[in-house]
């Protein structure tokens, strides 16, 4: 019989990161990456060129990279800005990342220190998946679940 882990257990990154993770290469337009946000109801999207990591784009990113509706921009100029403008100019280069096998203790700690909404998770070279603070919610949400009453 499987007994409930105890809160004291170390848990992995592994055991609650999303997999598989959706992502663009740096060439994709914001248009893209505004439209992949929406439809998969997601906040963040690693960036990979050749396989490699190499940035990750949030929906902060684009708000705050898109004119204010208070500007006087057309919205042929709004649009405009996401046809035409690549995501590598607006992502954040050589993201902070975590090993699937890494504690959970480190990437609570990692997301807390350095104030990021996500990690992506790399093994050999590859993202495999993301950990974010959704992620980290849902991880103490299951371990205050499976804790043995008092």
């Amino acid at each position: 019989m499987k007994r409930a882990p105890l809160m004291s257990e170390v848990r992995s990154v592994r055991q609650f990161m999303a997999s598989p993770v959706t992502s663009l290469p740096s060439s994709a337009r914001l248009l893209d990456a505004g439209l992949l946000l929406r439809a998969g109801r997601i906040r963040h999207i690693p960036i990979i060129d050749d396989g490699q990591l190499v940035g990750i784009l949030s929906d902060r990113d684009i708000q705050r990279c898109t004119p204010s509706m208070l500007t006087r921009v057309s919205a042929e100029e709004y649009n405009a800005i996401f046809e035409d403008t690549p995501v590598w100019k607006v992502m954040t280069r050589e993201p902070q990342h975590i090993s699937p096998d890494a504690s959970l203790h480190a990437a609570a700690a990692l997301l807390h220190s350095d104030k990021l909404g996500c990690l992506p998770v790399v093994e050999n070279g590859q993202v495999i998946g993301i950990i974010t603070k959704d992620d980290m919610l849902g991880a103490l949400m299951r371990m205050l679940d499976d804790a043995p009453a008092k």
